[in-house]
């Protein structure tokens, strides 16, 4: 598959196996919600590559845990996969990218928590983007852990952290896109 040939090229090591079996997960789970949607199949072949390609931009980061030895700080991913990936070609494959951190950040979170973030909102707007997204909050990167399931409890605790607004993108996502079976 090309976005895995990709991916290779940016990553390598324990970093390149984290987040490629990380991506998988969001991947399945994605077109699991996609194909209850009913969404097309160009739309279902998009969401395929976007989703594996979404976390591209950690080879830039510093994330010693995940392998990485990069420069920048961790919440930069998005913007740098962004780059990446119009680089290469793939604009709406950046999107993705760019937009599919938590359930979005907006600029308001961008100076409220003074992130070193292009002041912009990064939200998901296509339907394609919101469930490569929501399909990302399931699942984390974290070493040993990326096959578990996250609860929906779990993540309504993490998305409370950034406010009570975030929690209602994603009950607002439950009811659209249904409650994960996890066959994947």
């Amino acid at each position: 598959m090309w976005t895995e040939e990709l991916l290779a090229r940016y990553l390598s090591g324990e970093a390149l196996e984290i987040v490629r079996e990380h991506s998988r997960y969001v991947m399945r789970l994605a077109l699991q919600v996609a194909g209850r949607l009913q969404m097309t199949p160009a739309e279902m072949v998009f969401i395929e590559e976007a989703a594996m390609l979404h976390d591209i931009g950690v080879c830039q980061v510093n994330a010693p845990s995940l392998g990485l030895y990069g420069t920048q700080r961790y919440i930069m991913h998005g913007v740098l996969g962004r780059l990446i990936l119009e680089q290469e070609g793939y604009p709406l494959h950046a999107l993705v990218c760019e937009r599919h951190t938590g359930v979005g950040i907006t600029s308001e979170d961008i100076v409220r928590q003074k992130l070193p973030l292009p002041e912009r909102d990064m939200c998901p707007i296509s339907l394609a983007e919101q469930v490569i997204c929501f399909a990302d909050l399931f699942y984390s990167k974290k070493p040993g852990n990326v096959h578990i399931q996250k609860s929906i409890d779990k993540i309504r605790g993490n998305l409370a952290a950034f406010g009570q607004a975030k929690v209602q993108i994603f009950e607002e996502w439950l009811l659209q896109f249904g409650t994960p079976s996890f066959k994947t």
